[in-house]
């Protein structure tokens, strides 16, 4: 990635709705029926109904049932504004994300992948971590996910524990925040 390429972490709102469902076209077009990151965007209805539930998920008081607050962002690239990825900050872990999740999910749009952008959006939502108060966090791939593994590990993810899901391994890793590995 170079400097023209540079991305910053935006909240949605109805100003996105083109491009997002554009986003998530591309997904679909490539077989992808899940959008990491995107807090359900791939099952949302509509934008708006998308919309309300992540602007609510911000908030403890109005937090979906039995989900945890967070704050998802496009990852927004600065030179053209086009929507790169989406990454969702969960701002605590509950028993599942403990277990399965962690605080960060995220995803690149397929074509704009092999980029660099994975690393540079988990960068952003470390120092959103940061603000939070976090001082690590958790983060989980795939073992088959070389780029996503790579990515958590070249921001100083230390793995914790595999296990089987789904006829899959899953890797739990932990960034420390303190001392200035991830952010």
């Amino acid at each position: 990635m170079n400097m023209a390429d540079e991305l910053e972490l935006i909240l949605p709102d109805e100003r996105h709705e083109a491009a997002a469902l554009e986003y998530r076209r591309e997904h679909f077009a490539h077989g992808e029926r899940e959008l990491h990151g995107s807090a359900l965007l791939d099952r949302a209805d509509s934008y708006a109904g998308w919309l309300a539930l992540v602007e609510g998920n911000r908030s403890e008081t109005t937090v979906f049932p039995g989900w945890v607050p967070a704050t998802t962002f496009f990852a927004v690239r600065k030179n053209d504004g086009r929507i790169i990825g989406m990454i969702d900050v969960r701002h605590r872990l509950n028993g599942f994300l403990r277990n399965y999740g962690g605080h960060i999910g995220y995803g690149v749009r397929p074509s704009e992948r092999r980029r660099g952008y994975a690393a540079e959006m988990l960068r952003l939502a470390l120092s959103y971590c940061s603000s939070l108060g976090l001082d690590r966090v958790m983060i989980s791939c795939n073992a088959d996910n070389e780029g996503s593994r790579r990515t958590i590990l070249r921001r100083g993810g230390v793995l914790e524990r595999e296990f089987r899901h789904s006829g899959g391994t899953v890797q739990i890793y932990w960034i420390i925040l303190s001392d200035g590995n991830g952010a």
